[in-house]
């Protein structure tokens, strides 16, 4: 059976749970023996995640792709002027400019995308099918998100290929367009999902949302959580001194960051945790550094800039030094998420975890017992929950071992390619 996954990129620019989920899946997916072809979107993918690499150019090359949509003359230009906006250099730039992964702004090419062929990429989408079709001759070809949904209508027509698509936080996108555009947005994903063998939430409360959210047609949906490769992270360590919050996400707004930060800054004003020290990694883009700015002066207004670290590399290797340098985790999303990829990379290296009662976040504490969840979402309420666990060490050990054994049982990659392969031989029997 042969996998065409199709998978978009941020660039490498921030930590981007679905990216990084689309890599080691396609790992884990050859490491079973299956033929998988990766064939990327936007932006170069961040390969170092896996031992893989691409087997197609970067499709609908995001500096192109933006150009073509403001600049409608040209979509006639030389294919050399094609060659220049795809090249490597000019994609890996763009990747960390502001509004490069970013909706605001990008609601027309967002519905141009959606409407496939009748869209100012037609061009593109052609370009995609003809090597879908000729080279690849994919048996699946599985969609890393709905928003790629414009392309299922052509790829059915030119190859025989099953469709899967996964769902995974495509709202935090369409929510971003104005009102009437993210209406639309949402009828199209509807709309096309009827051509979809299976649809592939990431958890149960996602799909659940996402039913209300922009209604699925497809012939069968099935939930597939994240897996997380657990070669990446040895056995427990012993929880530093002194004690230590973590962050990893993108640098911004929506993921809390700034909200961990006053709960930690609360913290350090107890004299029993006044040594209680902060770890952020996840990287950022050019819309984050404002944000970024007004934080660290927060920080040294509160007297804690040697106690509030930033580190910029989150490579695997890097991630796996930050959690062992841990006693919690926390990323205290401002909206719902589908699932948290993070999460599952701090329980797999024993380290509980403090989230908000929101998406996903219970669903995954209920699975795995290794954290806690605080409501509402506020300062104080964060604190408070970061404190119980920070002044009881003998419960962070107990939460820490049952998150990482249930991790090691629901959610290990090897597990979870599995249950792929049997979407993948199951969208067969429906196409």
């Amino acid at each position: 059976m042969k996998i065409a996954y199709i998978a978009p990129s941020s660039g490498g620019s921030f930590y981007c749970g679905n990216c990084i989920r689309d890599l080691n899946l396609i790992d884990g997916l050859r490491k079973l023996g299956q033929d998988v072809a990766v064939v990327p979107m936007y932006l170069p993918l961040l390969f170092e995640e896996a031992d893989t690499r691409a087997d197609t150019p970067v499709f609908y090359g995001a500096v192109g792709l933006y150009l073509r949509q403001q600049f409608p003359w040209l979509r006639r230009a030389p294919e050399w002027v094609d060659r220049i906006f795809d090249s490597p250099p000019l994609l890996n730039l763009a990747a960390g400019l502001a509004g490069s992964t970013r909706a605001s702004g990008l609601g027309e090419m967002t519905l141009s995308m959606l409407r496939g062929e009748a869209g100012a990429q037609a061009q593109e989408l052609e370009q995609l099918v003809a090597t879908l079709r000729d080279s690849v001759k994919p048996d699946v070809v599985h969609l890393s998100n709905a928003l790629l949904l414009g392309t299922v209508r052509r790829i059915k027509e030119e190859t025989s290929a099953a469709i899967v698509c996964s769902l995974q936080d495509e709202d935090s996108w369409i929510d971003a367009l104005d009102e009437e555009q993210a209406s639309e947005a949402r009828r199209l994903v509807g709309e096309a999902s009827a051509q979809v063998e299976i649809m592939l939430p990431v958890s149960r409360y996602y799909a659940g949302f996402f039913q209300g959210y922009a209604p699925i047609r497809s012939k069968h949906t099935e939930v597939i959580p994240v897996g997380v490769d657990l070669r990446e992270h040895g056995g427990m360590t012993p929880f530093p001194d002194p004690p230590t919050v973590g962050f990893l996400s993108r640098m911004c707004e929506d993921s809390g960051l700034e909200l961990l930060v006053d709960a930690v800054l609360e913290l350090k004003s107890d004299e029993v945790l006044r040594k209680l020290r902060l770890i952020v990694s996840g990287g950022h883009t050019g819309d984050d550094r404002l944000f970024l700015r007004r934080l660290r002066s927060r920080i040294r207004k509160g007297g804690a800039d040697k106690d509030v670290v930033f580190i910029q590399e989150f490579s695997k290797n890097a991630r796996a030094r930050f959690f062992r340098r841990l006693s919690l985790f926390s990323v205290p999303s401002l909206r719902p998420t589908a699932f948290g990829l993070s999460l599952l990379e701090a329980l797999a290296a024993g380290i509980p975890v403090v989230q908000p009662n929101i998406g996903a976040y219970p669903e995954l504490i209920s699975a795995t017992r290794g954290g806690v969840l605080y409501q509402p979402n506020d300062a104080p309420t964060l604190s408070s929950a970061l404190k119980s666990l920070l002044l009881d060490g003998n419960k962070r050990t107990a939460l820490g071992k049952q998150g990482r054994a249930a991790v090691q049982e629901l959610y290990g990659l090897e597990t979870v390619a599995r249950r792929m392969v049997s979407v993948y031989e199951k969208s067969q029997e429906l196409r």
